[in-house]
């Protein structure tokens, strides 16, 4: 397989590649998660609102509870950020470094499916 039709240069792999790294150990270090929000509830009552099974779920927390459902709720938001970043890396790496087909010349004619 030649690399004729990559498209990354080799110092742009290295940096998505050392990026992609301190993204991985990133979530190594994530906390607590939790998915929803948190609102306040007067009178000196919180609410934790959630999506489970396409159902709205709300559940009442104490200010305690609040905060460390808050805490959880902004890890959760980080981890989906990385993630997110992590999987964006990922297909610039397999489009731009692993080699690919030949692009289709213009006017070329796609093959017909076999219909046995």
């Amino acid at each position: 397989m030649s690399k004729e039709h990559s498209h990354l240069p080799p110092r742009e792999i290295q940096r998505l590649t050392r990026r992609y790294q301190a993204l991985a150990k990133r979530l190594a270090q994530v906390g607590s998660l939790s998915q929803g929000s948190v609102m306040h509830a007067p009178p000196g009552a919180w609410r934790w609102t959630r999506k489970v099974k396409a159902k709205t779920v709300t559940v009442a927390l104490s200010a305690a509870q609040a905060e460390r459902m808050k805490t959880a709720i902004s890890h959760q938001r980080d981890l989906d950020t990385v993630i997110d970043e992590m999987r964006e890396i990922t297909q610039q790496l397999i489009l731009g470094e692993t080699p690919g087909i030949p692009p289709r010349q213009p006017g070329s004619k796609r093959p017909k499916p076999c219909l046995s």
